[in-house]
């Protein structure tokens, strides 16, 4: 007989851990199911979290090789210790996950562990077991996109999850794709010494960024030491003992080139995972890209079964997941859960970073909108001067007759923190003039987000 709850969570990532959770502490009966031996999905395991160490690390490996002069501290010669690098990466996420295994017993959620598959509606099984409930919430994320021709070893050709387990750094490291995650990780191992390659199809980086920023940030990272080869891509992929040689070529046509490599990390993107679900047995719908329908309250075709996250329509990103299942969950318990896609942040953990919330020029643009900017650089900020941290700008988009804020980007030091306040200030209905009139702490960071609005009327202070 099938052991029975008011939830069952499919998947313990950001937005499955924070919709279990929820869900609990408003009084239902709660389940969660996870086939890794540990919480926290992609992001706490293999993703965001272990990233984050490893940029963390290789930007203080940097400063100390190559910045602390221009501050007056004098070191000798600085070595690295990966594995100790690695080791440390490791507690932080053993430390993440034991966190959400604590919060899980805090708030008495039952941690299924296996895979699940649907064998009905309101029912599934794990490792050989029935469970049922009143509702299913399915949060299984994403998986790396695959490339024809290119096959993941996760030894010379990586992923995201190989890139995060090197044991000496490259000699050169070719990046296929100029998203987010491949100049992340290409960043941490630029800093440790590796030359990095990154092949894009496209004629430019981040798609989806603000053109602007966009071109600006690419010029940062190529001050770095970054190689771009925009316009191309790679066609085959041959492994041997010495390294990778990738066949690239223009992407409109053309003749290839051969480019030799010691590591190639693949990231061009992420799919939504829906496999071993048996999502037909239930009856749920997918789309044309293998994402699972839903309507705006997060609901499926099939009454009782709700997705969240990577697995539907909308960012790949781990707040975004974790803000429906907080919707989600409240929405089970009777009350109103809903989230605002207008104001959600996005942040790229480069240094300098790159954020932004709400809409683009090039959005703007395309909707007929008019509208106003404003923008100012941190060369003119006191606070990064002192930093030595002076690349980069904050530039806000206002309705033009309202002054409404209808989005926000920002190329700069910290640029993932500073974004939170004009995220508060779109969801709110700000204006630009309001962000301008609130006093901010003088020396800071935050006051290019105030001139950047007030120059949005054309009376910055500073420039």
């Amino acid at each position: 007989m099938a052991e029975n709850f008011d939830v069952i969570v499919i998947g313990s990532g950001p937005g499955g851990y924070v919709c279990a959770i929820r869900a609990a502490q408003l009084g239902l009966k709660v389940a969660c199911v996870e086939k890794r031996a540990t919480l926290g999905g992609t992001c706490l395991n293999i993703g965001c979290i272990p990233s984050k160490a490893l940029l963390q690390s290789s930007e203080n490996f940097h400063q100390m090789s190559h910045d602390m002069k221009d501050h007056g501290i004098m070191i000798g010669e600085v070595k690295l210790d990966l594995a100790r690098m690695q080791a440390r990466k490791g507690e932080v996420v053993t430390a993440n996950t034991k966190g959400v295994e604590f919060l899980f017993k805090k708030n008495k959620i039952t941690w299924i562990k296996g895979a699940a598959a649907f064998t009905g509606p309101n029912t599934i099984a794990v490792e050989g077991k029935d469970y049922a409930a009143k509702s299913i919430v399915i949060a299984t994320g994403s998986d790396s996109v695959p490339l024809k021709g290119v096959e993941v070893d996760e030894k010379r050709i990586v992923t995201s999850t190989g890139a995060l387990e090197l044991d000496k750094v490259p000699g050169h490291m070719v990046v296929i794709g100029g998203g987010v995650i491949g100049l992340e990780l290409g960043s941490v191992w630029r800093r440790l010494g590796a030359e990095v390659t990154v092949i894009e199809f496209l004629d430019r980086i981040t798609p989806g960024m603000d053109n602007e920023v966009s071109t600006a940030f690419q010029k940062v990272l190529a001050k770095q030491g970054f190689k771009f080869m925009l316009g191309h891509k790679v066609t085959a992929a041959a492994v041997s003992d010495k390294g990778v040689t990738l066949s690239v070529e223009p992407a409109k046509g053309g003749e290839a080139e051969q480019i030799k490599a010691d590591i190639v990390l693949l990231s061009i993107g992420r799919y939504a995972y829906t496999e071993g679900l048996n999502l037909a047995a239930a009856g749920v719908e997918t789309d044309e890209r293998g994402r699972v329908k839903t309507d705006a309250h997060f609901a499926t075709n099939v009454p009782g079964v709700y997705a969240i996250g990577d697995v539907i329509a909308g960012p790949m990103l781990a707040h975004k997941a974790e803000d429906e299942g907080v919707a989600v969950a409240e929405r089970l318990a009777g009350q109103a859960g809903h989230v605002n896609y207008d104001a959600i942040p996005s942040v790229v953990y480069t240094w300098p970073e790159v954020a932004a919330v709400g809409k683009t020029e090039e959005e703007l643009k395309a909707a007929g909108v008019s509208y106003v900017v404003g923008k100012f650089p941190f060369t003119a900020n006191g606070r990064a001067r002192a930093m030595g941290a002076t690349d980069g700008f904050v530039k806000v988009l206002s309705e033009k007759g309202t002054d409404r804020l209808l989005g926000a980007h920002i190329l700069g030091p910290d640029a993932g923190t500073l974004i939170a306040e004009l995220t508060t200030a779109i969801e709110f209905g700000a204006s630009a003039e309001d962000v301008g009139r609130i006093c901010h702490a003088h020396p800071t960071l935050s006051e290019a987000v105030k001139e950047a609005a007030l120059a949005a009327d054309g009376r910055a202070l500073h420039i």
